[in-house]
């Protein structure tokens, strides 16, 4: 019993101690710290696009070009896998017009790197790489026509040094696959193909990584297009205590990871907005202020009819091809600016758009709006009519929530768009529900063309999950934030194979 009782009370002094590690003072001081290294980087090819791998890339920088989705676990060794799902095609084409980017990210691991630096993005970019190759054979285009290299066309895989060469072996055998699934699955390769003048190549980059000042390659003598990926942690010990000139603290890699375990309602726009202030007020004062700016800007929000859901703090204790031939427009991505630095992303020329609750919407050409939050927006329409408050909670949450208003989502949209109207579906972030949803009117309401048909084609044809993946594509290649949750895209299918009307 003696012996029990020790054991629990080392058990409970070693979860004290990570507690008081773990604090949010030291997670913001060191996503700080950390936030100069990717600084400097940056600096070193300015003319480079910065993007932001969410979630916890985001708090690295003040400011993004752009942001993407590629997950650690499609590049653990037991799950290895090419999501046709988060395919991030607007990054390809970023570094296509701007002749590469960097990519930020970090790991609480203990690691250099996370999985989806070390074997996400390099798989991304050799199935890439081999199905613009194979595009070209295909048509015959000489590779030397499309690109001011006359270098070979370079599809081999290209994995860091710390991968065993069983893994890389494993991962190779399976490439060929994934490009006939990244072909399968309606991605406009034509598009990238002629934005791509060099085949894509990942570059590593950490703390550790030794890049003499006056050598910095110049990128457009490389024979590739770069991808360099910054971890933006060091990785030598998870915790590391430091000492400022008025304060001690203890570093966190990867402190970004995990923002609702953390982070009590703050987000990355609202920590950079008042930076200094959450810096320089010390581990005792963090706490309150963070609960400050947070309450401010709910309040602000709200005054504003934005979206301000209450913060609850526990006790410390793509384009389709033209074979799926979906109505498009230029690569230009449509995004219009809205408060707090979300955006609206206009879905081609559907007439559809996706954004985040809380905006002016006659500022943005908006008739009408569908808002997916489970909080009431203040309309900002004149016409009442033209807006429907849905309240569907996350398949997390309610398993069918989003499945039993698909109906009344799909009949307000029906009203609407055979009236030529434009219409914004929101929901609290814009990245999961209202995906959702427009995948839900695309499908239901639109021919393959996508031209609007008022359900006659969705009627004729048995719907399957190819074609679900096909259309999913195709909003994300516009709202290149979009994450749709795996719970929320099985409500949608189940929906539309089951659906009468």
């Amino acid at each position: 019993m003696a012996e029990e009782t020790a054991s629990m009370s080392i058990y409970r002094a070693s979860r004290t101690i990570k507690r008081r590690q773990s604090s949010l003072y030291n997670s913001l001081r060191s996503i700080h710290e950390d936030s100069i290294f990717v600084s400097e980087i940056a600096q070193l090819w300015p003319e480079l696009p910065l993007v932001a791998n969410l979630r916890c890339g985001l708090w690295y920088a003040k400011k993004f070009h752009s942001n993407c989705y590629f997950k650690s676990t499609d590049g653990h060794t037991n799950n290895l896998s090419f999501n046709t799902s988060r395919l991030n095609l607007h990054v390809a084409i970023l570094a296509g017009q701007k002749g590469g980017c960097m990519i930020v990210d970090s790991t609480r691991k203990g690691k250099r790197f996370p999985d989806s630096m070390s074997k996400t993005i390099p798989i991304w970019t050799c199935v890439l790489n081999r199905a613009i190759q194979k595009y070209r054979n295909k048509i015959n285009t000489p590779i030397d026509e499309l690109s001011s290299s006359s270098s070979q066309w370079d599809s081999s895989l290209h994995l860091p040094l710390w991968v065993p060469d069983t893994e890389k072996s494993r991962i190779e055998s399976n490439i060929n696959k994934w490009v006939n699934q990244l072909e399968e699955s309606g991605a406009d390769i034509s598009s990238i193909s002629s934005l791509l003048k060099k085949p894509l190549r990942p570059l590593w980059i950490s703390q550790k990584t030794v890049i003499w000042l006056n050598e910095v390659p110049d990128y457009n003598s490389w024979d590739f297009t770069p991808i360099i990926l910054i971890s933006s942690s060091a990785s030598n010990d998870i915790y590391r205590q430091k000492t400022s000139s008025e304060f001690s603290w203890s570093y966190i890699a990867g402190a970004g990871d995990d923002e609702e375990s953390w982070a009590r309602g703050l987000t990355p726009l609202l920590f950079w907005n008042n930076v200094y202030d959450l810096i320089n007020s010390g581990p005792d004062l963090c706490n309150q202020k963070v609960a400050d700016f947070v309450e401010k800007d709910r309040v602000y929000r709200a005054q504003r009819g934005h979206n301000a859901p209450q913060i609850s703090i526990k006790p410390t204790k793509m384009e389709i091809k033209s074979s799926s031939h979906f109505q498009d427009q230029s690569l230009e991505i449509i995004m219009e600016n809205g408060d707090s630095g979300h955006l609206i992303y206009w879905l081609g020329l559907t007439n559809l758009a996706v954004c985040a609750t809380g905006y002016e919407f006659k500022a943005f050409d908006v008739d009408c709006v569908l808002n997916c939050d489970q909080n009431k927006d203040l309309c900002t329409l004149e016409d009442s009519k033209a807006h429907l408050h849905l309240p569907i909670m996350n398949s997390k949450f309610d398993r069918f929530s989003l499945q039993r208003n698909l109906p009344s989502a799909l009949h307000f949209a029906k009203l609407h768009l055979k009236r030529g109207k434009r219409l914004a579906v929101c929901c609290n972030n814009g990245e999961d529900i209202s995906v959702c949803v427009c995948l839900a009117i695309l499908i239901s309401l639109f021919n393959v063309e996508g031209v609007y048909d008022d359900g006659k084609s969705f009627k004729e044809t048995q719907i399957t999950k190819l074609d679900m993946r096909q259309r999913l594509i195709f909003v994300c290649k516009y709202a290149v934030n979009a994450r749709p949750s795996r719970g929320n895209l099985k409500q949608v299918f189940n929906f539309l194979v089951g659906a009468t009307y």
